[in-house]
């Protein structure tokens, strides 16, 4: 059993911070040139080698755990974040395509992470494997398990996306609500004071 020390806790800290950092990036990644896909390709692979230092240190069950709330917490922060700040992120209006490709992209560095970790606890369990500790079976095993929660990140990212496409739906359907009352009431204000201009004309002939 591997030993969880507190130093090693400080490379999921690196993670949230890379993970975080992507929110600064610009949305037109391909559009903006290869400066900014560079640095993009550079926050990714250092996501990797994260993924691969858990790995090694925390182990692949504890270690993904982690992983998977420093991501969780990581989306949260960020929607907050894009949120309260959309000015500065250069979104006039808030709209929730921009939104899920924050979500998205800070979800795909916790992937490359999880990569980094599959990938490393592969190759340990091949050398392992020469030496007669592991089987072929538990192989498959540890590959089906980063599967399944590759799988469960993605169906949560597609629940949260839904989720905001519901409640823009909502938001634009009590303005046109709000608006169509607006304009009733006005008609009824207008059509008021045409009967009371008509009757002060009838009455001073």
């Amino acid at each position: 059993m591997i030993e969880k020390k507190p130093i090693y806790y400080a490379t999921t800290g690196l993670l949230a911070v890379i993970i975080f950092a992507s929110n600064f990036l610009s949305t037109d990644l391909f559009k903006a040139g290869y400066q900014n896909f560079s640095v993009w390709f550079v926050l990714s692979i250092f996501s990797f080698a994260c993924g691969w230092l858990i790995n090694k240190t925390l182990g692949y069950n504890h270690g993904g755990k982690v992983v998977f709330a420093v991501i969780v917490a990581s989306v949260f922060i960020s929607v907050l974040l894009v949120s309260i700040f959309s000015e500065y992120f250069g979104l006039s209006n808030l709209l929730v395509e921009n939104m899920i490709l924050y979500l998205l992209r800070n979800i795909m560095l916790g992937a490359v992470a999880f990569l980094g970790m599959a990938l490393s606890e592969v190759i340990i369990l091949q050398k392992e494997g020469g030496k007669g500790k592991t089987s072929e079976e538990e192989a498959k095993k540890i590959l089906s398990s980063a599967q399944r929660e590759a799988q469960l990140i993605i169906e949560e990212s597609k629940l949260k996306a839904e989720k905001l496409l519901f409640h823009a739906q909502q938001n634009v359907d009590d303005m046109v609500e709000r608006k169509t009352q607006i304009e009733r009431r006005l008609k009824e204000f207008l059509a008021a004071e045409r009967e009371l201009i008509k009757k002060y004309e009838s009455e001073e002939e």
